[in-house]
């Protein structure tokens, strides 16, 4: 693809060189060859691209160096250069094998497969299944009965989807990933203390271009839905019990936990091993540092807080006002341990 054609698509203005340079691919500058796109956000990284070997650089308007008589390196300025450096990766990368389908394999009866289907060896596909055009179900996944997945969607390796889980288009589920398992509800017998299961028969739902993450798992609603709204992307080993909402856009890092009946609003953001209660709320935009927790059935908003605002700790509360906290009690452990001494010195006299 030429630097101009990635220009036309994505926009952006070619500040210098051919719009009929030749890019293949995307690197580091650092390692980046004569057919390879790089990326720059500041003054100082902006130079180090233009003394590599890239073909050309995507950078910010203001970034660019004044000089730029002493490179043939094509230069593309745009306000979010790491987003058109990722888009342009999506275009460049290396077309995928021709769509096929390899033996051994199982389809059960009744399935509906679409146009272009590729399926890898030891897949199983179950009784009433509904896979969409241009789909992959890679080696040894298996998807359960009456599944229904969209269009354009991979599955990976070892993947496994309950029966009754549906995925909208362009869905990502990589390795290992588990989505529609019963989720953990039970009922204690006060008599006797054992448990019996309340009924696990709800549905999961996945919407439009929505990834999850290896070893990442997601339960079916008890007797309802959970529902993981369009976009929303997942890290790898996270799970979500049954009867969650997760909204749209919303990121879930590594290691996140959030138990059932809880809803995460738009855009929020969960980093890596924060813990959500059962039936909590979490607002539209919230952002969770990482370990923050939040208790059962309580209700997180950004409200009366400034834009971008973390929140941290258990409970979770804004991140300055734990710094402030921690300060304080690392004072009045300084004071009483000063004062123990004293008491001790006046003790021995």
């Amino acid at each position: 693809m030429t630097l101009g054609e990635l220009v036309e698509i994505l926009g952006g203005k070619l500040v210098q060189g051919s719009p009929e340079i030749e890019v293949a691919g995307v690197d580091a500058s650092s390692s980046a060859g004569s057919l390879d796109l790089v990326f720059a956000e500041d003054a100082a990284s902006a130079a180090e691209a233009m003394a590599g070997y890239a073909a050309a650089v995507v950078l910010k308007p203001g970034c660019t160096p004044a000089d730029l008589s002493q490179s043939a390196m094509g230069v593309v300025e745009t306000g979010q250069s790491r987003l058109w450096f990722a888009r342009a990766a999506q275009l460049l990368k290396p077309p995928l094998a021709p769509p096929s389908i390899h033996a051994p394999h199982h389809i059960g009866a009744h399935v509906k497969l679409g146009k272009d289907i590729a399926i890898g060896t030891g897949a199983v596909i179950g009784d009433d299944a509904v896979i969409g055009d241009g789909t992959r179900i890679e080696a040894g996944a298996v998807v359960g009965e009456a599944v229904r997945i969209g269009e354009h969607c991979r599955i990976y390796p070892n993947a496994v989807l309950y029966p009754g889980t549906s995925l909208g288009n362009r869905v990502i589920v990589h390795a290992g990933a588990v989505l529609g398992a019963d989720g953990f509800g039970y009922v204690r017998d006060a008599a006797t203390g054992a448990y019996t299961q309340f009924p696990q028969q709800g549905t999961l739902v996945i919407e439009d271009d929505v990834e999850i993450g290896a070893n990442s798992t997601i339960d079916r609603g008890a007797l309802a839905e959970t529902r993981i709204r369009r976009g929303t992307k997942i890290d790898n080993l996270v799970h979500i019990g049954h009867n969650c909402d997760i909204g749209e856009d919303v990121i879930l890092v590594m290691g996140t936990g959030i138990s059932g009946s809880s809803t995460v609003g738009k855009g929020a953001v969960l980093a890596g091993q924060v813990g959500i209660g059962d039936h909590v709320t979490i607002g539209p935009g919230v952002i969770l540092g990482g370990q923050a927790g939040v208790l059962s059935g309580k209700t997180v908003t950004n409200e009366g807080l400034k834009p971008g605002t973390v929140l941290w700790g258990t409970p979770a509360r804004p991140l300055m006002q734990v710094l402030r906290e921690i300060a304080v009690l690392a004072r009045l452990a300084k004071k009483q341990g000063a004062e123990s001494r004293e008491q001790g010195t006046g003790n021995r006299e």
